[in-house]
Formats: structure tokens, C-alpha cells, sequence
């Protein structure tokens, strides 16, 4: 076990697109792992963890199997590889820690439940953040509700290289910051933002995958923090109210955001998202709570 302030990204880390932000003072050993969503990178998670980081919390940011690169490597993956890719990630940050608890946007929410699910001892608290059980947004195609023929459509062949293309406003409220990132995806640039579509055979995986989750909710043992936009453009807050109702062993809060839409992390609230799960991470490690910390501490956390 090492020290959190001397942790080395390369004792954690396993690809160039991951990384590890080793904590400081009395929240140095609780740790955070955080998971980026499907066709995302670690670095939607940027802002989050270097909020969490400024907190005083040991972040690592995980790479998920066949993201940050090109759509054949995604195609080449399924959902239990994109799970492997989170435990793996787990099992390299708890052994330096105290405590884990375990963060993911969208698809990565869903898989921070999967792996409270699988491994109850390893992750003492989830923030799942815009979590995607069902594409159901207000921006999604109605052609996407005849998704149940993809397992169809795969064992036949078909359909391989079509994809369901994301449609503006892609997830961002903020309109500057929505025409940074589109003009990024757009241009190729996928370790940095993601690719611009998804895949129908992978959207069929995600499928599988929350099946999977929503079936086990009961078994979640950890302490829950929901947060999900009210207007959520690509998933309803249904989605997170499902865990609401499915989590019955732990407690479960649930914050509705006004003035985001999918990408909570970086859109107009992304300081109270950073606020509130530190305030939960908290309370998760049993440390003072954060309204008592030091005014200097507090403003810290003001990162944009």
C-alpha cells in the first residue's frame, strides 16, 4: 500500500487516456473511481475529478474497453468487457485507499451499479450521474423504439457499420461550450471527445448491460447519490428514479438538476454536481461534512 500523496499514475493507470490524481490531508484515502460513458473518454470526467481532486480525495479516472479509438475498436468489445475494464480499475485503486466509492456518467453510471452489485465489498458509495437505462430523452429519434430488433438484426449480419447519430443540442445546455466539444468529435479528435455516434450493435450491448444492472438493483448495498437533469435531453429522469425504487438495501438521494441537460459533469451545474457528490463522498467516509469545512476549502471547489 502506498502513500496517497506519493502514488505513482503508472502503478494505476494502464493507457495514455487514463489518469490519476493522488489526494492530499485527511481525504487522501478515501478514493474515487470514475467511468466515463459509452463512445466517451476519461476526460468528460475532467472537471469532476479535478473538483473532487481540490476536495482532497484520490481520483482515477478508468478507460473503458474499446473507447478512445476508432468505431471498429468499439464494435470489437461488449458490454462484459466494458465491465471488466471497471473492476480492473477498481482492483488497481482499493488496495491503496481506505474506502472507494465509485462514480460514472450515463452508461458509466450503470456500470458504477454493476460493480456495487458484483463487488459489495470493494465500493462503499455509488454518484450516478446521468445514468441511461433507456434511450427516452426528448431528443431521441422515434425510430430508436424499435431498438428490441437489434439482437435480431446482429445475428443476421446487419447493421454493422450503421449508427444511431446524436442530435443537438448533444447533451450541452451551454451553447459555447456545446459548439468546443461538437467541433472536436466532429474533427475526429475521439480520445478527447468521444465519438460523434453510436453504434447499433454497441447501443444493443448497453441494452444487455442495464438489463443486466436494473434486474440487480436489490442487491446494491452501497449508499446511492442520483443526480439527473430534469430536461435530460437523452435520457429521463425516469432513469433515475428507477434506481430509486430498485435500490431497497441502501439509501438512495436523488437530485434533480434545472439548468443542464445529459452532460452534468461539464454542463451550466457542473460545480453542483462536483459540490454534491463531495458533500456525499463525505458523509460516505464519515468525514466532517463539508458546510463545516473551511471557507478557503469551499472556494477551492468553485472550479469551472
Amino acid at each position: 500500500m502506498s502513500t496517497p500523496g506519493t502514488l505513482d499514475s503508472r502503478q494505476i493507470c494502464v493507457t495514455p487516456h487514463e489518469f490519476l490524481l493522488p489526494g492530499s490531508g485527511p481525504r487522501a484515502r478515501t478514493g474515487v473511481l470514475l467511468v466515463h460513458g459509452m463512445t466517451g473518454t476519461p476526460n468528460e470526467m475532467r472537471l469532476l475529478a479535478r473538483g473532487l481532486h481540490k476536495h482532497g480525495f484520490t481520483v482515477y479516472a478508468v478507460q473503458l474497453a474499446g473507447h478512445c479509438g476508432s468505431v471498429d475498436d468499439l464494435l470489437a468489445t461488449r458490454w462484459q468487457d466494458w465491465l471488466a475494464s471497471a473492476r480492473a480499475g477498481l482492483m488497481r485503486l482499493r488496495p491503496e485507499v481506505d474506502r472507494v466509492v465509485v462514480g460514472g456518467l450515463s452508461v458509466g453510471a450503470v456500470l458504477a451499479l454493476a460493480l456495487a452489485e458484483d463487488e459489495p465489498g470493494s465500493v462503499d458509495g455509488v454518484c450516478a450521474l446521468s445514468t441511461i437505462f433507456r434511450y427516452d430523452g426528448w431528443t431521441i429519434p422515434f425510430y430508436t423504439r424499435f431498438a428490441f430488433v437489434l439482437p435480431l438484426l446482429r445475428r443476421l449480419g446487419i447493421g454493422r457499420t450503421r449508427m444511431f447519430m446524436e442530435q443537438p443540442p448533444y447533451g450541452i445546455k451551454d451553447e459555447a461550450l456545446r459548439q468546443q466539444i461538437v467541433r472536436r468529435m466532429l474533427e475526429g479528435h475521439s480520445a478527447e471527445a468521444g465519438l460523434p455516434g453510436n453504434p447499433w450493435w454497441t447501443v444493443q450491448e448497453m441494452r444487455r448491460l442495464s438489463a443486466r444492472v436494473r434486474r440487480r438493483l436489490a442487491a446494491v448495498r452501497a449508499p446511492v447519490l442520483a443526480i439527473h437533469a430534469r430536461h435530460d435531453d437523452v435520457a429521463s429522469a425516469a432513469n433515475a428514479q428507477t434506481i430509486a425504487r430498485g435500490v431497497v438495501q441502501a439509501p438512495v438521494e436523488l437530485l434533480l438538476l434545472d439548468d443542464s441537460y445529459h452532460m452534468i459533469t461539464v454542463d451550466r451545474e457542473r460545480r453542483t454536481v462536483i459540490a454534491r457528490c463531495a458533500e456525499f463522498i463525505d458523509r460516505v467516509a464519515g468525514m466532517p461534512a463539508l458546510a463545516a469545512a473551511a471557507p478557503a476549502l469551499r472556494q477551492e471547489l468553485a472550479v469551472g
